[in-house]
């Protein structure tokens, strides 16, 4: 299986490829929370089903031995049990399996709800709950209408997050300025400043540049991708791969050097149901009702994901970036000699990464103030 990192990056940028098909402005969601959910899908499916989730989690030379160790597995189990148990008690212990397996790993817990005498109340009951763990950021995770009677189970996870940079910027520097949607689109946004050593490289072939800004401790990192033009950031978007991220911000290719930031404050909210999106990625059983196989919750249930919602927050200040989840004309300022000047006044990439596991925590466009 390939690292968190590369797993997380991984399915970051295939999914930020297929949510910029259907949005134009911002983009942000956790590819940690969602390959999360995902892992926690995986311990109850079977099958193709299963199959299809765990491409997620390896690369393509990877994928036979895994299929053939499962099938080893499967074997075993069926040897040992001599036949498929189907009586209620049976079904009842192999959920709770399930569920042990999800407290174990992913630290979470079941809580029981009532969708078919109370299918509203349950709703609220959850989405009460996402609020309570996001600082109350994410409200309303699952609206009106998306919780119903025939509801058989609802995965709920969420990635809250409230960094301070290394250094903060100076409020009295931040000032009003244009920020550039397109050539000839722009709106007023409060522009931060400040200038300082970063972690920096410009990519050459695609006019762009990198720099990378701590938080405090200097475990986590918010990465900016700048293109040099104004709409530049659409034209080099098929020019980027998850493995030259990882690349272009190892600390053998980036390099400390003085940088004159400008960085807008911005706050970008979003929800997204990604079933479809998912199934785009190859992952269409499970939310099919012929066939997901969801045999490792519960046998003979028909179960299959009725919803994959995801929220997310982020909001970037003078003093750090707060995050929650369950893109010139002539305006570069002359910088002095021996200085980068990174001016993000017009659409850029950002992420934020764990730096020791590489882990993507949240991934975003920013191109709509």
């Amino acid at each position: 299986m390939d690292s968190l990192g590369a797993i997380s990056t991984r399915l970051g940028f295939d999914l930020f490829k297929e949510l910029k098909k259907t949005n134009d402005g911002n983009i942000f969601f956790s590819p940690v929370g969602i390959l999360t959910a995902i892992g926690m899908l995986l311990l109850g499916t079977r099958g193709a089903t299963a199959s299809q989730l765990e491409e997620v989690f390896h690369s393509e030379k990877d994928m036979k031995s895994s299929r053939i160790k499962a099938e080893e597995k499967e074997v075993v189990r069926i040897k040992a049990e001599g036949k498929e148990i189907e009586n209620t008690e049976a079904v009842h212990q192999q959920f709770q399996k399930y569920l042990d397996y999800v407290e174990k790993y992913y630290h979470a817990s079941l809580e029981p709800v009532d969708f078919v005498n109370a299918a509203d109340e349950s709703r609220k009951k959850i989405n009460s709950w996402v609020e309570s763990k996001t600082n109350e950021k994410i409200k309303d995770l699952f609206p009106d209408g998306s919780i119903s009677s025939s509801t058989k189970l609802v995965l709920v996870n969420t990635v809250y997050f409230k960094g301070q940079w290394d250094r903060e910027f100076k409020k009295e520097n931040t000032k009003e300025e244009k920020f550039w949607m397109n050539k000839s689109t722009s709106k007023s946004v409060q522009m931060m400043t400040q200038s300082h050593s970063f972690s920096f490289t410009f990519l050459e072939d695609l006019q762009a540049k990198i720099l990378g800004i701590p938080y405090k401790n200097n475990d986590l990192s918010m990465f900016v991708l700048l293109p040099n033009d104004i709409d530049g950031l659409e034209k080099i978007i098929d020019k980027i791969s998850p493995e030259k991220l990882v690349e272009w911000t190892s600390p053998g290719h980036m390099e400390e050097r003085r940088v004159n930031l400008h960085l807008p404050r911005f706050e970008v909210e979003d929800s997204y149901d990604l079933e479809a999106v998912l199934a785009a990625m190859g992952m269409g059983d499970a939310f099919s009702e012929h066939k997901a196989d969801y045999s490792g919750m519960s046998s003979g249930s028909g179960l299959h994901a009725q919803k994959f919602l995801h929220s997310s927050f982020v909001a970037v200040t003078e003093e750090g970036t707060e995050a929650a989840a369950a893109t010139g004309i002539g305006f570069t300022v002359t910088s002095a000699p021996g200085h980068e000047n990174v001016h993000c006044n017009h659409p850029f990439l950002f992420f934020i990464r764990h730096n020791e596991s590489n882990s993507i925590l949240f991934f975003g466009r920013f191109s709509s103030p």
